[in-house]
């Protein structure tokens, strides 16, 4: 197929690697020309501007999005709207907030404009290990899409297959869901980063107390002096508490046990923020995932060993670096 991707940032330049790669056409736009003038020297197709790449896309148009959520999204969907046709998809594959999917899709759908609302997880590994996506929107455009979805994902891989799982239908084990209506891949995803909050906060705060176990509070015969990069690796191996983001923290411990090259300053996203606003909404209570959250708020105030490991972590899945001068240092 052909299609065109805006934004070329750390994963739009990746996604259109893989898409190029299993031999579809993608046509090029980015605000950095220099960005563009890259990715077209390894195959895609270069425009100069929206009405350039509007008129290089095929028919029906098809416009993958992966800008920053909220005001550059929000641009970006109204001028693309602008100059497209009846018929014409355009997705969102960033991480925009539901609600603001839902009224885009209607907003779209009187122009007859399809609206694509597409999670995607992956981050700067996307190229290589594929990328999970949940997906809303109409499903008749979402069907158009599936040779799309299908290169970009993981495919089954070598994942053992969940018992039962053969008399059940779908995409999941491909890496790729459809979610439903419009916005409900975003809540999906929302949800998913609300869970990865908790998860990377309980790694963090494990390896914080391992760290403090040589502490001079504690009795000589009760102090330990752990090595972090070792348990990080042996849990890897067997562990009922292995995964991916484990894999992570055993990478960054093993290039510096201290990780003396972070402060501690972990930035939050939207989904976070939004994920406890739908568990108030629905009366859901969420203890581990909102202490998760504002423990990222008071880490730009105060910095543990702890803030240094999810710091790490965001680093090393997905090229989050922390502000310059953010905070003040800690050993």
């Amino acid at each position: 197929m052909r299609l065109g991707m805006v934004g070329l940032g750390r994963m739009g330049a990746n996604m259109t690697r893989r898409l190029m790669r299993g031999g579809h056409e993608v046509v090029v736009t980015d605000l950095s020309a220099d960005n563009v003038k890259q990715i077209a020297g390894e195959g895609a197709i270069a425009s100069s501007s929206l009405d350039d790449f509007v008129s290089k896309l095929g028919k029906p148009r098809v416009a993958w999005l992966m800008v920053p959520a909220g005001a550059p999204t929000e641009q970006t969907v109204q001028n693309l709207a602008q100059r497209m046709l009846p018929g014409d998809i355009l997705i969102d594959g960033g991480n925009s907030y539901f609600k603001d999917d839902i009224r885009r899709s209607e907003q779209l759908r009187n122009k007859g404009i399809h609206y694509v609302d597409v999670g995607t997880s992956g981050g700067v590994w996307g190229l290589e290990r594929g990328y999970c996506m949940m997906i809303g929107g109409p499903k008749e455009a979402v069907q158009q899409l599936d040779p799309i979805f299908k290169t970009l994902a993981p495919g089954r891989g070598d994942i053992p297959r969940t018992p039962g799982r053969e008399k059940m239908p779908g995409t999941a084990e491909e890496g790729y869901i459809y979610c439903g209506p419009s916005g409900s891949g975003h809540f999906v995803k929302m949800v998913h980063n609300g869970i990865e909050y908790g998860l990377m906060q309980a790694y963090a705060e494990g390896f914080d107390i391992f760290r403090n176990a040589g502490s001079k509070e504690l009795p000589d015969n009760q102090r330990y002096d752990l090595n972090l990069a070792d348990i990080a690796e042996v849990w890897r191996r067997g562990s009922v508490v292995s995964s991916w983001l484990l894999d992570l923290t055993a990478m960054a411990l093993a290039e510096n046990p201290t990780l003396s090259e972070y402060t501690g300053f972990v930035q939050d996203s939207g989904e976070g923020r939004w994920t406890i606003q739908a568990a108030i909404d629905e009366a859901v209570p969420v203890d581990v995932l909102s202490a998760a959250l504002f423990t990222r708020f008071r880490s730009r105030q105060e910095h543990t060993f702890a803030e240094k490991v999810l710091s790490a972590m965001r680093q090393k899945f997905g090229g989050h670096v922390e502000p310059a001068k953010s905070a003040k240092k800690t050993a």
